[in-house]
Order: structure tokens, then C-alpha cells, then sequence
């Protein structure tokens, strides 16, 4: 890299209070910048045309590190480069003896030069420490090839350091994400012992306050929906099932013929009832003729016998076509997989639920049925309605406890206040019930408590 420069002047220009504008300038140059790199940059453009240098870099520490933030030299240093690699071991020896260090010598102080010396070559270079207070916080670095850089200058370059360290500090923890910046500003509260109690004590009052806020308190638990009246749809005769017209899930009306049962046996008995019928009413009317009176009691009795014998029959015959009692829809018995199979009296074929009635049914655990009570409101989220929040009020517990799932809980019926054309019968989702307010502490720490509350006494003695 050419680190020519122009023919030196005199640095008398840099005395008193001549110095102070020059000095600002480059202070304004930095501070003029957004981002870091800009304003070392500026800072070091700066810094160069007023000292006649042929390149000012600037290095800033980061958790200890050494690295290069900006130089005036339009071509920036690639890091691992043996040109990058000089600069920051200059640095680094200024920073080392807390001092700054230039080659040749200024004041004929005994420091440590070798690192100046092999960046300056036959020229010359000077590290000027940057500083926050009476922290380091970064290094600014000048090279030129003569003449050599006097007290004079060194002693402006530090009064320069004590005001451009801040700015440049600043602009490098800007440019931090946000989570270094909490982290390093904790560390810097946490240097000291003093400042370490009284954060760790401010903390914690911050988080015993913090814990103390009540907050509202839901107990959650699963949930389904059901039909508020759920009929069960069964055989009136026995039979074999002949024909099945409806699913679950297929909604149907009062009076559809859900399913069909073989008739044809009680079709026979029909015609052989009619059969009875009409020979009892033929003898009936021969002893009619004949003025018989005995037989005509005798056929007259057993032809009504036969009469209603007929109409059980036909009742069984219309019974034999199972129809829907309400407008509802079907949630349980798929009977297209069982045609042809025999049927008993009284067995259930089918379970029909109203369309626009349902119940609630929330499974609370046992550790939180206590906080559970009847006019309680609460929230519904159903698994197929995710983005929907349903209202709805407790109406009655189940004082018996259902064992599932290796644990226990309670069944809390409740009624929907909110309604969508979209619920189900059987839909299930996850309940949130209000149960008053309880502090942060108390919401994240009781269950925990609780079952310690427990294991203790299990192994207590007493």
C-alpha cells in the first residue's frame, strides 16, 4: 500500500487555543455519522487532512477484542491481512501500556515501540489511546511517511481522544443488537461490588413486585361438545337389518326413514292374520243365518282376537321402517357395514342429536375442580375453529370422579351463550374457565407447591 503524503508543515497550528476548532471539526465529522464504520471514517478523513497523514485507522474493543472500525484510507483492511494485522498489534501495544506510543519516540519516555516501529517502516506512526472516562474503549492509529510526530501534536490527539472516545463507544454499542446491549449493560452494572449488591437488590424487589400482581386466573381443561338432548334410535321388532339410508354426520329430518328391517316375515303373518279374520267373520255370518246364537259369540270373539292380532302385526310391519323421531343429525351407527345382520328388540342402532342445541362438557382435574363453580363464565377454542372464542357459562360438576388417561378429573356441564353454524356434536377443543384473580407467584408456583405439599406428606411421619 503507497502511504505517501504530502510534504510536511509546521504542527503550529495544533497550539492553544488554535487547536480547538481543528479539533471539533473532526469531532463533528464523527458525530455527523450514523453508522460506526461512517464515523470512523469521518473521523479519520478528518484527522488526515489536518495532520498531514496518509492514512488514520480507528480500532474499538468489543468484549475484550481489538477490532478495526474504520480507516480514512478509501481501500478498508481485509481482516487476517498482514497490513491489518500490523495496525492492530500497534494498537494493541499502545493499549497494553495504557499510553500513547509513537515511533520515533516523543519526550524520550522508555515504552514499548517494536509494533510502531515495523508499521511505520521509514515513516512514522503514533497510537493515541481512546478513552470514556477512565475506560479504554478503542485506539486511534496515525501513519505518515515525515516528519516524525511531536509533543505537540501527541498532547492534541489526546485532548481529541478524551472527546471523540465517547462518541465513538456510542456509535459501536448502536450498532449492537439488542440483546448484547442488555447483556453488556448488565455487566457493566454487576463490575463493581457496590454497584453488584445494588442491582442483585434492586432486582429482586423489581421481582417480588412483579410476582405480587394479580392477574386473572383460568383453570384449563379438554373439552367437547354434545347434543343438549341425545335420542337413541333402536329396533322395535326383531329382524335382520335390510337397508341402511343415512350415516353419522348426515343430517336428517323428523320422520326420514333412517334404516329398514326385512319384512317379509311379518308380511306373511299379516296375510295369514287376514286369512283367520275372514274365516271367523265367514262362520260368524253362517251362525248368523242359522240364528245360532252360541256360535255367533264364539266366531265374533275370535275374529276380533284375529282383528287385533292383524294390527300388531301392522304396527310391526310399519315399525320395521325406523324413522327420526326430530330434525337432527346422526353421531353415532354407521349401519352400512352390519346389512343383512340380525337385530334384537331393543337393541340401539343409531343416536340422533338436535342440530342447534348442544352442552358442554369440560373434564376438569381434580387439583383445580375446587376453584370450579355453577354461573361461572368462561372461553371455548375448538381444535376445527381455532381462530373462533366461544363464550359460555357452567351449569352443573358431576360429583363422581372418571378415571382416564392415568389421571382424574370431573365433568363440569356448560352452556354455550355464542352459537356457529359450523359446531358438531362431538367437536373437542380446550376450556378456560374464570376463576378470580391469583398473584404471578401463586399462578407460576402452585402446582409445583401443591405436589410437594404432597410427596412431603406421603414420607412425613406425623
Amino acid at each position: 500500500m503507497d502511504l505517501s503524503s504530502p510534504p510536511p508543515t509546521s504542527t503550529a497550528h495544533l497550539a492553544g487555543a488554535a487547536a480547538q476548532p481543528l479539533l471539533l471539526r473532526a469531532l463533528a465529522a464523527a458525530l455527523s455519522r450514523v453508522s460506526l464504520s461512517e464515523s470512523a471514517a469521518g473521523l479519520g478523513a478528518e484527522l488526515a487532512e489536518l495532520l498531514r497523514c496518509a492514512r488514520v485507522s480507528i480500532g474499538v474493543l468489543e468484549d475484550g477484542d481489538l477490532r478495526l472500525a474504520g480507516s480514512s484510507h478509501p481501500a478498508p483492511l481485509q481482516s487476517g491481512h498482514a497490513g491489518a494485522t500490523a495496525l492492530l498489534d500497534a494498537m494493541q501495544e499502545a493499549l497494553d501500556q495504557h499510553v500513547a506510543v509513537a515511533w520515533p519516540p516523543v519526550g524520550g519516555r522508555d515504552l514499548i515501540t517494536l509494533a510502531h516501529r515495523q508499521l511505520a517502516g521509514a515513516g512514522a506512526a503514533c497510537t493515541i489511546p481512546l478513552v470514556d472516562g477512565t475506560r479504554i474503549v478503542g485506539a486511534l492509529t496515525l501513519e505518515r511517511t515525515a516528519p516524525a510526530f511531536d509533543a505537540i501534536e501527541v498532547d492534541a490527539l489526546q485532548d481529541l481522544s478524551r472527546l471523540a472516545g465517547p462518541v465513538i463507544d456510542l456509535k459501536r454499542q448502536l450498532a449492537l443488537p439488542w440483546r448484547r446491549r442488555l447483556l453488556q449493560s448488565a455487566r457493566e452494572r454487576l463490575a463493581t461490588p457496590t454497584q453488584r449488591h445494588r442491582t442483585i437488590a434492586i432486582g429482586v424487589g423489581i421481582v417480588l413486585l412483579a410476582l405480587a400482581i394479580p392477574l386473572p386466573w383460568r383453570v384449563s381443561a379438554p373439552a367437547r361438545l354434545e347434543g343438549s338432548v341425545q335420542r337413541a334410535v333402536v329396533a322395535a321388532t326383531d329382524g335382520f337389518l335390510q337397508q341402511a339410508n343415512v350415516r353419522p354426520g348426515d343430517r336428517v329430518r323428523a320422520g326420514q326413514v333412517l334404516a329398514e328391517l326385512a319384512s317379509q316375515d311379518l308380511q306373511l303373518e299379516k296375510r295369514r292374520r287376514e286369512s283367520e279374520m275372514r274365516q271367523h267373520e265367514s262362520g260368524y255370518r253362517a251362525a248368523q243365518a242359522g240364528s245360532d246364537r252360541a256360535q255367533m259369540v264364539t266366531f265374533q270373539a275370535k275374529a276380533a282376537e284375529a282383528q287385533t292380532l292383524l294390527s300388531l302385526v301392522e304396527t310391526q310391519i310399519e315399525r320395521a321402517h325406523i324413522e327420526a323421531p326430530f330434525d337432527g343429525i346422526v353421531i353415532k351407527g354407521d349401519l352400512t357395514q352390519t346389512l343383512g345382520a340380525p337385530v334384537q328388540r331393543g337393541d340401539v342402532l343409531m343416536v340422533l342429536a338436535p342440530n342447534d342445541s348442544f352442552r358442554l362438557i369440560l373434564e376438569v382435574d381434580e387439583s383445580d375442580i375446587g376453584a370450579v363453580r355453577p354461573g361461572q363464565s368462561g372461553r371455548l377454542v375448538l381444535a376445527a375453529q381455532p381462530d373462533q372464542t366461544l363464550r359460555f357459562v357452567t351449569r352443573r360438576i358431576v360429583p363422581v370422579a372418571t378415571t382416564a388417561e392415568s389421571r382424574n378429573y370431573f365433568e363440569v356441564e356448560a352452556t354455550l351463550e355464542d352459537g356457529l353454524p359450523q359446531l358438531r356434536p362431538g367437536l373437542s377443543g380446550v376450556g378456560k374457565v374464570s376463576a378470580g384473580w391469583r398473584p404471578i407467584g401463586w399462578l407460576v408456583a402452585h402446582r409445583a407447591v401443591d405436589w410437594l405439599r404432597l410427596a412431603w406428606w406421603k414420607v412425613s411421619p406425623w
